[in-house]
């Protein structure tokens, strides 16, 4: 590593899988000293103009955070590695690791005004931490260093929050199913293009292969995309719109029926079924030997995620990324997201540098040649076009992400991924699907009320 980057570390954390774009696994992480974290708690960003300057003389120390797998971790200390070799006066002090237990870590942070100079923050971060624009600076500030007219302006509009571009867009996700053909070819059948496909499967999996075989898994967060995609493509209409929830109660009993069919036709496996195979809130999926071994045969799973799953496999020679499905003729349903962002905090004393950080990761060639699509499809039309000529593009992950893009007709409200909703457990998510899969409901009818409860409240919660 360069000498011109300070990695120090601060002990081994645990291998998770990172949410809206995919990796391998973490070992290890770097933090910032002490001593820079307790001063940059203390301070405020100087405000600075359009037009602002990189100082290429003196020293200067910045901080930066991200999480990730093994293979992001590598891509980024090249790449800033990269960044000192044009900007040797500055150095970056990392801290990186495993998603699990990561926003945690970083709301706390982000609290206490003691996170990192530059953060790779989750898209729903911006509302739920910063709802005034006041943990994260007006990127539109640094216009002048950041190319932001590499980005579209759709997933700038979704950084803005408080009226201020408070991140920006490193790369746009979306979910799409995968498929372990070599099972499917096992139950004579082939992979599912359609909902009728799909239901097909699931009994000729159960007569073929057995009760165990399955050839969806879906966990509760899983299950609450799916069942949007499902409810999209029926009504024709976002889930939310101007902070307001869409459908009503009886709508929504109907997309858990439409879950609920799923477990019924054996196309997926209950949720006690799989906290049996060891999959639950601490395990993913692809960590599972069930899934290792075929026996569960598809997943719905984000673009960026991919080659984990694929990885995964003890034979992947059948993996492929399947087609999105059309389960209504209102609308193709399902949504997109940013899946993350950069932005700077505003206890940064050097944003003007920290900026020129950003755009060298994102829109040069030394650094976007380098990051390539480790996190997800670069949204920079310069960052993907030298990612490309540079051959870093995962063919698999560009392949998920075309067909997301091509299929879906909403973006996603960020409140869909605030904690109260999304945690496990203890999130709605988690409670109501769970629930209802251990057969703690009377009916669908009354899971539907818990569920609109849960988000409307959430939805309430931040329009405050």
């Amino acid at each position: 590593m360069k000498k011109a980057i300070a990695l120090a570390l601060v002990g081994a954390m645990s291998v998770g899988l990172l949410a809206g774009c995919g990796g391998g696994s973490s070992s290890s992480a770097a933090a910032s000293s002490a001593a820079s974290t307790g001063a940059a708690s203390e301070a405020t960003s100087p405000a600075e103009p359009a037009g602002a300057t990189v100082n290429t003389t003196d020293p200067i120390t910045l901080t930066m955070s991200w999480w990730g797998g093994d293979s992001r971790h590598e891509a980024y200390q090249n790449a800033l590695a990269a960044f000192s070799e044009k900007y040797p006066n500055i150095t970056v002090e990392a801290s990186y690791g495993a998603w699990s237990g990561w926003e945690d870590k970083k709301s706390a942070q982000l609290y206490s005004n003691s996170a990192e100079d530059v953060m790779q923050v989750n898209w729903n971060w911006l509302s739920q931490y910063s709802p005034d624009g006041s943990k994260f600076v007006d990127l539109n500030q640094y216009s002048d260093i950041i190319d932001l007219t590499q980005f579209s302006q759709s997933s700038l509009d979704a950084c803005t929050v408080a009226g201020e571009l408070q991140a920006v867009p490193v790369s746009m996700t979306g979910r799409i199913f995968y498929w372990n053909t070599k099972t499917f070819e096992a139950a004579g059948v082939d992979y599912p293009k359609t909902l009728d496909d799909l239901m097909a499967a699931g009994k000729a999996f159960q007569e073929k292969l057995g009760d165990d075989y399955y050839p969806l898994a879906l966990g509760e967060y899983d299950r609450m995309i799916l069942m949007t995609f499902y409810l999209e493509s029926v009504y024709g209409k976002p889930w939310v719109e101007n902070g307001e929830l869409q459908y009503t109660a009886e709508e929504v009993a109907a997309g858990l029926d439409f879950i609920e069919s799923l477990e019924d036709n054996h196309v997926i496996p209950s949720i006690p079924t799989m906290n049996g195979k060891g999959i639950d809130a601490n395990n993913s999926i692809d960590k599972s030997q069930v899934w290792i071994d075929g026996t569960y045969a598809g997943i719905f799973e984000w673009d960026s995620s991919a080659n984990k799953y694929q990885s995964a496999l003890a034979d992947n020679s059948g993996f492929v990324v399947g087609d999105e499905i059309k389960f209504g003729d209102k609308a193709n349903g399902g949504f997109s997201k940013v899946s993350m962002g950069l932005a700077i905090t505003e206890t940064c004393q050097h944003p003007a540098e920290a900026a020129a950080l950003i755009n060298f990761l994102l829109n040069e060639e030394a650094g976007a040649s380098i990051m390539g699509s480790e996190c997800g499809i670069p949204n920079s039309a310069a960052g993907l076009s030298i990612a490309e000529a540079a051959d870093k593009v995962k063919p698999l992950v560009k392949e998920a992400n075309s067909k997301v893009m091509a299929f879906v007709d909403f973006q996603l409200d960020p409140t869909y991924e605030s904690t109260d909703l999304k945690a496990n457990p203890g999130g709605t998510y988690a409670d109501v699907f769970g629930g209802l899969s251990y057969d703690e409901y009377d009916s669908t009818a009354e899971a539907a009320e818990d569920l609109v409860d849960g988000i409307e409240d959430a939805l309430a919660s931040a329009a405050q």
